[in-house]
């Protein structure tokens, strides 16, 4: 197996020796969650970083809850428990339309300003502390690191601990196509970490494929010493169904392809049956959104959102 850059767990870092680094490198930390109907857990999310790394332990600067057109009251929870919400269609409105959590991590870079950004599900049920000060820790003590990846345990998710797309579909693809991450322990986590510098310089996947691409991007422009894992503990959060699994799948493999360099022919659709063998035809959400630091917008700090 190749050799994957630093590892480390989330106990390895003091939340107040890790707010003092911060402090002596002139540095601020943002949280982001890009959220879609997840009012039964964001609130405690929100609460738990700002009571723990926010009030007692000046760790986190800003916690941003980009609302990803939510039916429920996500927006209005996050709010209340202590979150800056914005609406993704709010954020950038001149660059168009888009969707998918990958767009919601893009709107939620350019409405954020930390140094250091951080990204967490909106969906983990046994969120703690652990989740950030893992993430932020490697950046905050070794400046080499540019991009810090989590890894977990899922009980009940089998040895692996890896999802199912996770296991059929991203793992084979990274072994046949990009075997120097063979020892990326889980390349779909949701929850991952970096320098601003860095992350505006990429382009963002909209859709499913953002954290694979986010990893496959680093590594190429930045070399895999600069990518550090973590161990944040176990993960329990929403398990979504077999037949809602086809499009993040679809959305993975394309995105791997077109990292590889192999061209799409056509849109990605992808044909599902259901019970009766009757076929729907879903369009799955593959388009990239252009590195915020190509934006002249951006670039000049004209208003971003509306």
């Amino acid at each position: 197996m190749h050799a994957a850059g630093p590892v480390f767990a989330h106990r390895d870092f003091d939340p107040r020796q890790l707010a003092r680094a911060k402090g002596a490198a002139g540095l601020t930390a943002s949280l982001c969650i890009p959220a879609r109907d997840e009012a039964a857990t964001i609130g405690r999310i929100v609460e738990t970083v700002r009571r723990r790394l926010v009030e007692a332990v000046p760790l986190v600067d800003e916690i941003l809850v980009v609302d990803d057109h939510s039916r429920d009251d996500t927006a209005g929870v996050a709010s209340a428990a202590g979150a800056k919400v914005v609406h993704s269609a709010d954020v950038l409105p001149a660059a168009g339309p888009g969707s998918g959590k990958g767009d919601a991590v893009w709107k939620s870079l350019s409405a954020s300003s930390g140094d250091l950004v951080a990204w967490v599900d909106g969906d983990i049920t046994d969120f703690g502390p652990r989740f950030v000060t893992g993430l932020l820790g490697p950046l905050l003590t070794h400046p080499s690191i540019e991009f810090v990846k989590g890894f977990y345990r899922r009980p009940g998710g089998g040895r692996t601990g890896g999802g199912r797309v996770t296991e059929l579909v991203a793992r084979p693809l990274i072994a046949r196509l990009f075997p120097h991450l063979n020892g990326i322990v889980q390349p779909l986590a949701g929850e991952f970490a970096g320098r601003r510098p860095v992350l505006e310089a990429l382009p963002i996947v909209c859709g499913w494929g953002v954290d694979l691409a986010l990893v496959i991007d680093v590594v190429a422009r930045h070399g895999l010493p600069a990518l550090a894992q973590v161990d944040l503990g176990t993960r329990r959060h929403r398990h979504r169904p077999l037949d809602q699994l086809s499009p993040q799948a679809m959305a993975i493999l394309t995105t791997a392809l077109r990292r590889a360099g192999i061209p799409e022919r056509e849109a990605a659709r992808l044909v599902l049956f259901d019970g009766d063998h009757l076929a729907q035809e879903i369009h799955v959400e593959v388009r990239e959104r252009p590195p915020l630091g190509s934006l002249a917008a951006y670039d000049a700090g004209d208003e971003l959102t509306a």
